[in-house]
């Protein structure tokens, strides 16, 4: 049964931001622990450790640190469990407040559904390009590591 949620936290960013990563919505442990990719599950902060060389103490000081804004597209919306498979009546979160008052000139997305969701409703107000990278969900977890991180590394020649 899909249960209506809304987005529990705002974007991490500042002017000097120049990527960021979008998402779909909170998962159920992130809404749960009040941070992004909480879930022991998520691989997205072991893989940026891995391409940064660096271990991830502070989430918001590591982004920042590295010019990186993170939000998800969603700011409300019926869902079952954590599945965006599920994901109906979608309300959006405004990305473009972010873009417009930072340096973020290109956009990746943890995902297809969080692809999908950028082009369709938030592209038209940013018009900044996203590019899609696998999702770090362990829903999708036969992606081995090694491979996310190889996908992920694309990031560091927009910084």
């Amino acid at each position: 049964m899909r249960k209506k949620v809304f987005h529990p936290y705002g974007p991490i960013y500042n002017k000097d931001s120049k990527i960021m990563f979008v998402g779909t919505i909170a998962s159920v442990k992130s809404r749960e622990h009040g941070y992004p990719y909480s879930s022991p599950h998520n691989r997205f902060w072991r893989i940026l450790e891995k391409i940064f060389n660096e271990k991830i103490i502070d989430h918001k000081k590591f982004l920042l640190k590295h010019n990186i804004a993170l939000w998800d597209s969603i700011k409300s919306c019926e869902i079952r469990g954590s599945s965006d498979a599920s994901i109906k009546n979608i309300e959006v979160n405004e990305l473009w407040e972010v873009t417009n008052n930072s340096k973020v000139k290109q956009v990746f997305t943890n995902g297809k559904k969080a692809y999908e969701i950028y082009q369709k409703y938030i592209y038209p107000k940013t018009n900044i390009p996203a590019i899609c990278l696998p999702s770090t969900s362990p829903a999708h977890a036969s992606k081995r590591l090694d491979d996310l991180i190889e996908d992920y590394k694309i990031v560091l020649e927009y910084l």
